[in-house]
């Protein structure tokens, strides 16, 4: 007898390539807001006085 709670290879697999896009669109986001503030702030951030 099956379990009808257990999902399907094919359930899990469509959930792990949601994860994967999930994550990767994460990470472009963050690298994207990386760029946009290094430009913001200019070429001479790492000489500004603290």
């Amino acid at each position: 007898m099956s379990d009808p709670s257990r999902e399907s290879d094919a359930e899990a697999k469509a959930r792990r390539g949601r994860n994967i896009a999930l994550a990767l669109g994460l990470v472009l986001f963050v690298i994207l807001i990386f760029v946009v503030t290094v430009v913001r702030l200019g070429g001479n951030v790492a000489e500004r006085p603290f």
